[in-house]
């Protein structure tokens, strides 16, 4: 067997059996509950802030950017139901029911965290409001961005019929850039999860060192939703075993599946840090000198 597939096959095993044994199929269930439960908050209070900076067109732009990966026949139901909770008018940014809603979303975050933590085998040393700030961060960085996204979505027409009058050549950018949806998804998507591999772990971690899982990740998540997409279309018949709770007990199964596959991708990245330490400790041994090579010493 060549070395790169001996050395992926030990890396494949040890990442899936660390997995196994550190509970991973029960922290993917607490991960898909926990972000389960932070998308409507999320939105809420994004929406929320959003309206008080002017991003009017936040909730469409989120609703697309979170839903457009996921399978037709599970983002479609979830998303009206979203569209008609952020349809109901609220008092203000600075109410209880708002900031209730950013600390809910948040605990999705630490959901992740305690998840990467495990998966890349250490342990917490932060204080715990650090680590409730930092998903605090996390959640407003997903706002602003998303916010961002909103408004360069509204300009973007405005641009593009500019463009068409005064500036021909730029039209094929700007039409590329009105086409957002895949390739806007795709990229916040991969960002969103190098910078969780990055920064919500404990411990210090280089681009390089995640970006191995995170590939591993978008690959197995997109071959799980045409699989999972595949299966409610030919087998399963969820309304006729759970009746009104049908749609949430799909959503819960898809995003079981999404936590799975997300902490399998940290699993194989700290197994490659695990084999790269190891292989590094060879070197250094082999470099040492035996005793056998040593000079007798005479007299």
């Amino acid at each position: 067997m060549p070395a790169f597939l001996r050395m992926l096959y030990k890396v494949s095993f040890d990442a899936l059996n660390h997995f196994s044994e550190d509970d991973g199929w029960a922290m993917a269930s607490h991960v898909a509950l926990s972000v389960l439960l932070a998308v409507f908050p999320f939105l809420i209070f994004g929406t929320a802030l959003a309206s008080f900076l002017g991003a009017d067109s936040f909730a469409e732009t989120a609703v697309h950017i979170i839903f457009d990966t996921w399978p037709e026949a599970i983002a479609k139901p979830l998303s009206e139901q979203v569209v008609q909770v952020l349809t109901i008018p609220r008092g203000g940014l600075l109410t209880i029911s708002v900031l209730a809603a950013a600390y809910f979303a948040s605990n999705g975050v630490e959901a992740l965290r305690v998840s990467l933590n495990r998966a890349y085998r250490v342990v917490e040393t932060r204080r715990w409001y650090l680590t409730r700030l930092l998903s605090l961060g996390f959640m407003l960085g997903g706002v602003a961005v998303l916010a961002a996204i909103s408004a360069l979505l509204v300009a973007v027409p405005v641009a593009l019929g500019f463009a068409e009058k005064w500036f021909p050549w730029l039209e094929g950018v700007l039409a590329t850039l009105s086409d957002w949806r895949i390739y806007g998804t795709l990229g916040l998507l991969a960002f969103g999860l190098v910078l969780s591999h990055l920064s919500l772990p404990d411990g210090h971690r280089r681009i390089r060192d995640v970006l191995p899982g995170v590939l591993l990740t978008l690959v197995l998540w997109l071959i799980g939703a045409l699989i999972f997409a595949y299966y409610l279309a030919s087998f399963a018949n969820y309304a006729a075993t759970y009746a009104g709770l049908a749609s949430i007990m799909v959503v819960l199964v898809f995003l079981y599946m999404v936590g799975a596959i997300f902490i399998i991708g940290a699993e194989f990245n700290a197994a490659l840090l695990k084999f790269e330490v190891l292989g590094q400790k060879g070197l250094v041994e082999e470099a040492k000198p035996s005793k056998a090579d040593e000079p007798a010493n005479i007299g």
